[in-house]
């Protein structure tokens, strides 16, 4: 964990404030203020005209097994993934501190950054921002968009922080959300942070086991409950 993981320059994104009357589409292509943009941009900016975004709830979950706290809305940006990016990734965080530690910072808009969920030592999951949205936690904006990040509680050089309890809870959550995003199940697909192109992380660190992490996420893949959401 830390901060501002690059949220990403306003400028360098898609198009922010548009309306029906400024996006006409025709031909595969749409014209935004005179600028053509190919029909990949156009998902991305379909969901903003007012009426179309998918209808949300305050609350709501993508994975039964956790529970709900916010995190600020300063720590990522609202989308409708993967309408507007796919979902390819699973990125493996360690908070270099407590549970409580993490949802505090979650919640503070200065941090500029949070992750999608928190897993206890405890095995307890809490989800902060929607699998729908960006959070802000890769320091690669390219990999917060097309990625769901789970942070864990815990210190990279403390491997006894890395419970059965949190290992077996974590599997079942990654696996669920592979098979909600149809992500494969490999290490090529479910990386560590410290994998991520650019990053000056090193989480989760030597002492995170994945061989057994693996092995308990294909375990937990044959449960035709992995994929289900409350």
């Amino acid at each position: 964990m830390g901060t501002n993981r690059n949220a990403g320059s306003p400028g360098k994104g898609p198009a922010h404030g548009i309306s029906r009357r400024s996006l006409l589409i025709g031909g595969g292509a749409a014209v935004v203020g005179g600028g053509a943009l190919a029909a990949q941009e156009i998902r991305r900016l379909w969901w903003r005209v007012p009426g179309v975004g998918r209808p949300r709830e305050p609350g709501e979950l993508d994975y039964a097994g956790a529970r709900w706290i916010a995190a600020s809305e300063a720590n990522w940006r609202r989308a409708d993934r993967p309408d507007d990016y796919a979902v390819d990734r699973v990125i493996i965080h360690v908070t270099q501190g407590s549970y409580a530690s993490a949802v505090r910072v979650f919640q503070d808009p200065s941090h500029r950054a949070a992750s999608h969920y928190i897993v206890g030592k405890d095995g307890r999951v809490t989800q902060m921002i929607r699998e729908l949205d960006v959070a802000y936690h890769a320091g690669n904006r390219s990999f917060n968009e097309r990625s769901v990040g789970i942070e864990h509680e815990g210190f990279v050089d403390r491997p006894q922080d890395f419970t059965r309890e949190m290992y077996e809870s974590s599997a079942r959550l990654t696996a669920s959300i592979c098979a909600r995003h149809g992500i494969p199940v490999d290490r090529e697909h479910v990386i560590g942070h410290v994998e991520v192109p650019g990053t000056d992380h090193t989480d989760p660190g030597p002492h995170w086991d994945w061989k057994r992490y693996m092995r308990l996420v294909r375990a937990a893949s044959t449960d035709p409950s992995a994929g289900s959401a409350s």
